[in-house]
């Protein structure tokens, strides 16, 4: 790339961003679009425009996030979002604590080094000027290496530093959060697996209730049998639908009686496939009639699921959450293949079909997901190698030597290497999470944010292989193909030398994620342009018009990884090519100023996990500061450095750094500290609404204490209500 594209692609990045900008200060003060541009705050009923949230002033979204607390986006947000805002200023401040001493002493160590000829070059064309300011412009054996040396150590121990601090302050965050004095339901339940079979004339449930209540006589409360509710959740959601389908269609018909004849026009639909063949019938008395149908259809499936389709695995209540808390930690049985027990997580967040999933069929499952996801991840090496290809026009022209005539005009060119590269690359990127979340539910995962957790490793993983180490050793494979194959014991060197040539790729795809990526975040223009279509065309009624402006979360599975990979391109090269930090600290800074706002406007947790994604982020951090001190090893090694070896401990020290933080901190993230739990109520808790937040919505019914549902309920202990 030379470095008229480079500059285009900044250029018109940063425009594109400035516009969307201004397009969201505009459209934000639109009435109509609040919904859109605040519904966090509206659903928690407070005013849209509190705080000059609507001002005309196009920074004043700056402001109020800059003057945001911690305390602010746990509020609105949860103790997730604050600890993800901490993992985003934890690498921004390694960035610039880095990159204060790494600019100024290495650009000119780099710059005033003499050579004749720049070999190691960190861009693919004639980009001389980031040439002269990089690693590559140092001779082999120059005691200017020294100097990136120690930058390299630097760098090390700044990064250990800011993840000790860090992981000091999340600990303590989510300790303030579970011993807060709110009651929450799952502090009181235990997640029970693989019971094992009762013995006969025992029914499961009791057999699961004299077994607790024989452990914990004083504060065992009840417990809940899971079932298997496949039948039952699909009468339940068809049911369901066809009450929507029934305001739909209240709503229309009333609309008619206002704009039209006073008796108004009743709707009808068709009762074949999708309402588009079939007989025509009125939709009111239609839809009124299978509501009734499958009201009855329900009751018959529930009294047969909660009677015959019992599952190997209960949640069990206590009336104390230090019992629950120390009965989730605890071996309840010689084999650890039975009465396993767990912390249970939020009703909302189980995963009821991965429930009954016995602990060897886990562990099979796991291994097979590992072993699915490693050659997804090899697949994948393929599209991404020719993406790499494309990093250059030499190498495109090389393979499609009709595009020459094409690609050699200025305007195409300057488009095709500052855009196209990149934009494929995050096309490849996005056809990726669904598949893996749904690898990641496969494998008996009890809970959504668990779920959520093990999807964002599994990206992680991929994007550092595929994106980070593909395009680095993909482009340079490609590039000395035909070296190789005359000497093939000089792959390691050549990859060396080729190391640098992709530093302008990533700065380029950096700005493209920080401009571009996060302009659409802030206007949410997508977003707006769906929510008027739908209303104009598809809503009626109000259910349907807050399903339309439903803003979601932060989508922790995808944004994260992603952050991951940025600061993985941002470590490796920091040393090599000190120019990208400044890339990698306004992406992180713009990040925080940006999803700042959209905490405490925007987005909507569905989860609550406590901050037990930290550990995986603290990890990973550390993943990337590992690879690139083996990089840079590696890259002392081609510039032929006597000292290299002096390089060798950093990364032992790097794992023993993740040991200790692992055995001094992980374990409190697992489970919840009796000191933790033992802290004091600010009321009484309502254990029979408690047990009742856990049953499903498909089981859930006002003939719940009827002799049908009993199978559903503890027989040993049927204690009062607390309160």
């Amino acid at each position: 790339m030379d470095f008229s594209s480079f500059l285009t692609s900044l250029g018109t990045s940063f425009v594109i961003f400035v516009i969307l900008m201004m397009l969201f200060t505009w459209l934000s003060r639109k009435p109509g679009n609040t919904v859109v541009y605040y519904p966090n705050r509206i659903l928690k009923g407070l005013d849209p425009s509190e705080g000059g949230s609507r001002t005309r002033n196009p920074f004043a979204w700056i402001r109020e996030a800059l003057s945001s607390s911690e305390e602010d986006i746990i509020n609105m947000s949860g103790i997730d979002s604050a600890v993800y805002f901490v993992f985003l200023s934890t690498v921004l401040s390694i960035l610039v604590v880095s990159g204060i001493i790494l600019l100024p002493v290495l650009l000119p160590v780099a710059a005033t080094e003499k050579r004749l000829k720049v070999t190691n070059s960190t861009s693919e064309g004639s980009f001389n000027d980031l040439d002269k300011l990089s690693m590559g412009h140092v001779k082999e054996k120059s005691p200017r290496l020294w100097a990136f040396l120690i930058a390299t150590y630097w760098v090390s121990f700044v990064t250990y530093y800011m993840l000790w601090k860090a992981y000091i302050h999340v600990s303590g965050l989510r300790a303030k959060a579970l011993m807060s004095p709110e009651v929450k339901a799952e502090q009181f339940a235990v997640l029970v697996r693989d019971i094992p079979p009762p013995p006969e004339g025992q029914t499961l449930k009791e057999q699961v209730d004299s077994y607790f209540k024989s452990i914990y006589p004083e504060t065992f409360y009840r417990s809940m049998v899971v079932t298997n509710n496949k039948e039952v959740n699909k009468i339940y959601e068809e049911l369901e639908g066809y009450k929507k389908k029934l305001a739909h269609a209240e709503a229309i018909y009333a609309e008619s009686k206002e704009s039209g004849k006073p008796e108004g026009s009743r709707p009808t639909t068709k009762t074949g496939f999708l309402g588009l063949i079939g007989k025509k019938v009125d939709s009111i008395e239609y839809f009124n009639e299978k509501i009734k149908e499958l009201v009855t259809k329900l009751e018959a499936a529930q009294k047969v699921t909660l009677r015959d389709k019992q599952q190997p695995s209960a949640l069990v209540f206590f009336t104390s959450r230090v019992t629950a808390a120390s009965a989730s930690q605890s071996l309840h049985a010689q084999m650890v293949d039975t009465w396993t027990a767990m912390e249970a997580p939020e009703p909302r967040q189980l995963l009821w079909t991965n429930l009954k999933i016995k602990f060897f069929k886990r562990q099979i499952r796991q291994y097979v997901v590992y072993i699915i996801v490693a050659l997804t991840i090899l697949f994948y090496m393929i599209p991404i190698g020719f993406i790499s290809a494309l990093t250059t026009l030499d190498n495109l022209k090389k393979i499609l030597p009709f595009l020459k005539p094409v690609v050699n005009i200025v305007a195409i060119k300057t488009v095709l290497e500052a855009y196209l590269p990149q934009i494929a690359l995050i096309v490849f990127l996005a056809l990726l999470p669904k598949l893996l979340l749904f690898l990641s539910k496969a494998e008996g995962i009890p809970s959504q944010s668990h779920a959520v957790r093990a999807t964002s490793g599994k990206y992680f993983y991929f994007t550092v292989l595929n994106v980070f180490i593909g395009v680095t050793i993909g482009g340079t494979l490609f590039s000395t193909f035909k070296s190789i194959q005359k000497n093939p014991d000089s792959v390691v060197k050549l990859l060396g030398n080729g190391l640098p040539g992709n530093a302008t790729f990533f700065l380029t795809f950096v700005a493209l994620k920080f401009f571009v990526g996060y302009g659409l975040e802030l206007s949410r223009v997508v977003p707006l342009i769906i929510y008027h279509l739908k209303r104009k065309y598809l809503c009626k009624t109000e259910t349907e018009l807050k399903e339309a402006w439903a803003p979601g979360d932060f989508g922790y599975a995808t944004r994260v990884p992603g952050d991951m990979l940025i600061i993985t391109i941002v470590l490796c090269y920091s040393v090599i090519a000190p120019l990208i930090i400044p890339f990698g600290v306004v992406y992180f800074g713009l990040g925080w100023l940006v999803l700042r706002n959209q905490a405490l406007k925007v987005f909507v947790p569905s989860f609550e996990s406590y901050g037990r994604m930290w550990p995986h982020m603290h990890t990973r951090i550390l993943a990337s500061l590992l690879l690139f001190q083996v990089t840079m090893f590696g890259y002392f090694g081609v510039k032929e450095f006597y000292y290299t070896p002096m390089l060798i401990p950093l990364p032992i020290i790097s794992l023993i750094f993740v040991y200790v933080c692992s055995k001094k901190f992980y374990r409190s993230f697992c489970n919840t500290p009796l000191e933790v739990a033992c802290r004091e109520l600010k009321e009484v808790p309502n254990m029979e609404q408690l047990f009742r937040s856990f049953i499903p919505p498909s089981l859930n019914s006002e003939k719940l204490d009827d002799e049908q549902f009993e199978d559903a309920l503890s027989q040993v202990s049927r204690m009062g209500s607390f309160a």
